[in-house]
C-alpha cells in the first residue's frame, strides 16, 4: 500500500515538472529576449539632446539652391529631410510641427540661414511639403532639438605654418559659393573674408577668418568651429580682399 502511494507520488511529481518546463517552442516565452537589430547607415551615433522648444517663423527653399554647396559642406539636395538655421550645430536633428494643421517632420541641420527677417528656420523642400508648408510659403512652427548625428563633429587641419595665422573655412571655384558661405559665417563670427588664389591658372575663392599671432588662439577658435560642423584649415595668414 504505501509502495503504491509513493509510486503515484513520484509519477505526480513527474508530471508536473514536465508540464511546467515543457514549453512550446512556438510560445513567446520560449523565445530568449534579442537585442535590437543593429543598423548601418554609414553615420556615426546620433547624439540624444532633448529640450529647448522654441515657436518660430519657417519658410523653405529648392531649386534655385539645389546641387549647391551648403555651409557644412554638403551639396544641398532638396528632395532630403533637411533645414538651415542660424545657430544649431550641423547635424542637430530637429522635430518640426506646423502649428496650423500639427503635422510634423524631423530633419537635419546642414545650412546656415534663413537670411529674410523674421524668419528663423528655412526647411528644404521635401520637409516643407511633408508639413504642407509649400502653398503658404511660410508658418509658424515648433521646433525641439531631438539629437544630433556625430559625423558633422569635423577636426581641425592645418596647412602651411607661418607666424600670422587665419582659419580656412571653404575654397570654390564658384566666386557665388564662396560669398553665401562668407554671408552664413558672418551670422555668428566677425573678420570673414575672401581671398583670391591662382592655381595653376585657376582662381579659387577662399573663405576665411581672423588674423592671428598666436597660433593657441587659432587652434581654440578652429576647434569650436569644428565642433560646430565646418571644415577648418588652419593656414599661414597671406592677405585678405
Amino acid at each position: 500500500m504505501i509502495l503504491r502511494f509513493v509510486t503515484l507520488l513520484c509519477c505526480l511529481l513527474m508530471f508536473s515538472c514536465s508540464s511546467r518546463y515543457a514549453v512550446s517552442p512556438d510560445s513567446q516565452s520560449f523565445r530568449p529576449q534579442s537585442r535590437p537589430a543593429e543598423v548601418s547607415s554609414g553615420h556615426q551615433p546620433a547624439q540624444e539632446a532633448r529640450g529647448d522648444r522654441r515657436t518660430v517663423v519657417a519658410s523653405w527653399y529648392g531649386p534655385d539652391f539645389h546641387g549647391k554647396p551648403t555651409s557644412s559642406g554638403e551639396l544641398f539636395d532638396m528632395y532630403a529631410y533637411t533645414c538651415a538655421h542660424r545657430e544649431y550645430p550641423f547635424g542637430t536633428r530637429l522635430h518640426v510641427v506646423n502649428l496650423k494643421n500639427s503635422k510634423d517632420v524631423e530633419c537635419i541641420v546642414n545650412d546656415r540661414g534663413p537670411f529674410v527677417a523674421g524668419r528663423d528656420l528655412d526647411l528644404s523642400y521635401a520637409s516643407a511639403k511633408k508639413i504642407d508648408l509649400i502653398g503658404s510659403g511660410t508658418s509658424t512652427v515648433l521646433i525641439e532639438p531631438v539629437g544630433r548625428d556625430m559625423k558633422y563633429i569635423r577636426y581641425v587641419k592645418y596647412g602651411t605654418p607661418g607666424s600670422v595665422a587665419t582659419i580656412q573655412i571653404g575654397s570654390f571655384s564658384d566666386e557665388s559659393n564662396a560669398k553665401r558661405l562668407k554671408k552664413a559665417l558672418e551670422l555668428r563670427h566677425s573678420n570673414v573674408y575672401i581671398m583670391h588664389a591662382n592655381v595653376n591658372g585657376a582662381t579659387y575663392y577662399r573663405v576665411r577668418i581672423g588674423k592671428f599671432t598666436a597660433r593657441d588662439e587659432a587652434a581654440a577658435i578652429g576647434k569650436a568651429l569644428a565642433d560646430e560642423g565646418y571644415n577648418v584649415l588652419i593656414t599661414k595668414y597671406e592677405h585678405e580682399i
